[in-house]
Formats: C-alpha cells, structure tokens, sequence
C-alpha cells in the first residue's frame, strides 16, 4: 500500500462558515426527535447482550474442552472478535443508548467494561466524551495529543531520538502498534482507578480485581501454562487491533479546527471531522456502528440501530447547507488515515536525510 500524496484523495474542506442566522443544527435534530430516532431500543440492546455473553460462555467452554491441546489457540481470534463486541456494548452504555436510566447504563458499562475487559469504565468514559466534545482538536482531544504517535506538524518537530523515530515511521507501525491497545487500555484504566477516590474506587478496583481472577482461573485451570501465556498473548493482540480497525477510520485524517480561528458550531465541528465508512450489515457488526461516525457524533445517544436510519436525513441536511460529508470505503479510509500520519512525519524523515 502506497501512502503517497498521489494515491489518496485530497481531504475534503471546510465549507465557509454561514453568516449567523441560528443554529444550523436546531432543524436536523427537530427531524431526528420528530422521527424518534432518538427513542431507546431496549429490546435490541437486551437480544444483543444476550447472545454475546452466551458467544462468550461458548468460547470459555470450548477452551476447557480444548485445553490440553494447541488446537485451544484457535479460539483466541474468536474472544477477541466477542471482546470487540463487549467493548461496543460498553461504549453505547456509556453514551446512555441502552437505557433512559443513568444507573442502568453504568452497570452495563462496568460488567462489560471492567469485568470483562479489565479496563475502567470511568476512565474511558471521561477520555471519549471529552473526545466528543471537540473531536480532533488540539488541546482538547485527548486522542489527538501527542504520545506515541503525533497527528500535527508542529506536535511532531523536535522530537528526537526514539520518539523522533517512530514519528517518522508511524504511518507504518501504526496497525502494528494496536496490537498493544489491549494492554495499553488495561494500565490506563489501573493508573486512574488508583487515583479515584471513594466508593467508586472501591467498585472499579474490585471489578477489575476480579477480571483479573476470572482470567487467571480461567487460562490456568483449562490449559498449560505455555498454552495460557501463548493464548493470552494472541488473544490480546488481536483484541487491539480490532479495535484499532474500528477507531482508525473515524477522524484521522479529517480537519483538525484551528485552535485560533472562527468557532465551529456543533454540526460542522462533528461533521468536518468525522468520516464515514460505506457498507452494509456486515461493516456495522465489524465496527460495531462506528462506521457511522458522523451520526454518532451529531447525536451520541442515538441508539446503534437507529445510526443508519439517520443518515440520509443527514446527508441531506449537510448538502443543503453545502457542508462536505466524508463517506468512504474501509480500506480507502485507512490509507487516507495512513497518509496524514504520514505526511506528518515527512519534516523529520527530510531532515534526517
């Protein structure tokens, strides 16, 4: 795959801001509520649920089955692809999509959050509405700071050394630093627990205390310990880069608002920076409803089902405001969202010449 300039398509521009005459917003969301698409969808949540924990019970009792052979490693890309679920279901929990009942989405989010992924709920869940609130911009995304990999030109000068390295190469390590996401998750998720201060300290630590248990019983008592240490290995990598091929296309690449320029209102600061991934049934299951990620982030309570009923209304508000809409294929999404990442880090491949 080439990440050339020549071989992906320009990002799309910002349409010039509109003299104030209102909220461009108010009217899509009037049509959204008039067609309930805003209403809860309890009884999808609840069959969704259901059938991933039963996958889950199936997998966890294939292994014990399978446990003195190999063969158990099989089942590793299978948990993983169930886990990506779990971590789905936990995201629309915490966007309040499952329930009108702030206390019923929280447990939601902490049994599949906690308990079953081992990461803290309460950490992702501030870091992602954070993300919400200004997506892909600067000083406020946490997603967008610099760490590992840096999304801006000025984030990537005077890094040097080991740093300076990867920002050079990121485009190309990017996927396979994913496989590290699982892990990476589970340690930010302790470092903020450990910082919480009271009962919910006590909840999430003790959740996640027992994930740790669970999986410890789980993997010793149903296989050898090279077998265990092999699967969980596998199991965790692939685990991180599912998510990292659900995330990765969502606004890498996308426009970054000028921290010092004309305030965005809530429809552009969602649109111009979210991107679309064309598909049918099988995209949404993959991605878990990602792939609508403009409707999501113009109304992150709507319920997953409801994302793809929304788009057109969406689509067609944006064009008669003459906003650009970012829809495109998956593999064309992750070449575009390689290319960004590396044209940032051409300055300091030139320099290194």
């Amino acid at each position: 795959m080439s990440l050339t300039a020549e071989t992906a398509p320009a990002r799309p521009k910002s349409a010039p801001l509109p003299p104030e005459r209102g909220s461009e917003f108010t009217p899509l969301l009037r049509d959204i509520k008039e067609r309930g698409l805003l209403g809860r969808r309890t009884g999808w949540y609840a069959r969704t649920i259901l059938v991933n924990a039963l996958c889950l019970a199936a997998v966890v009792t294939a292994m014990a089955l399978l446990g003195g052979s190999w063969w158990v490693l099989a089942l590793a890309p299978v948990l993983s692809v169930l886990c990506a679920r779990t971590a789905f279901i936990g995201h629309d929990a915490g966007h309040a999509q499952i329930s009108d009942a702030r206390a019923t989405n929280r447990r939601i989010g902490l049994l599949h959050g906690n308990l079953l992924l081992g990461m803290s709920y309460a950490w992702w869940n501030d870091k992602h509405n954070r993300h919400h609130a200004n997506p892909n911009h600067i000083g406020k995304d946490p997603d967008v700071a610099a760490d590992v990999l840096v999304f801006t030109g000025e984030q990537a000068a005077g890094r040097t050394g080991f740093r300076g390295w990867l920002t050079r190469h990121q485009a190309w390590l990017f996927f396979p630093l994913t496989l590290l996401e699982g892990l990476a998750l589970k340690v930010s998720g302790v470092r903020h627990v450990r910082r919480m201060r009271g009962r919910e300290r006590l909840g999430e630590g003790a959740l996640l205390a027992a994930h740790v248990a669970l999986c410890l019983t789980l993997l010793l008592t149903t296989m050898p310990l090279a077998q265990a240490l092999a699967f969980a290995a596998l199991h965790q990598a692939l685990f991180g880069l599912h998510l990292g091929m659900a995330f990765a296309p969502n606004h890498k690449g996308m426009e970054m608002p000028d921290p010092d320029g004309e305030k965005w209102g809530h429809l552009r600061r969602q649109v111009l920076t979210s991107r679309n991934i064309r598909g049918g049934a099988l995209t949404d299951w993959f991605l878990g409803g990602l792939n609508y990620q403009i409707e999501h982030h113009l109304f992150p309570s709507m319920p997953r089902p409801h994302l793809r009923l929304a788009q057109t209304r969406v689509k067609a508000h944006c064009r008669d405001l003459g906003i650009p809409y970012a829809e495109t294929g998956l593999l064309d999404s992750y070449r575009q969202a390689l290319r960004h990442m590396h044209e940032v880090g051409e300055p300091l491949r030139a320099g290194s010449r």
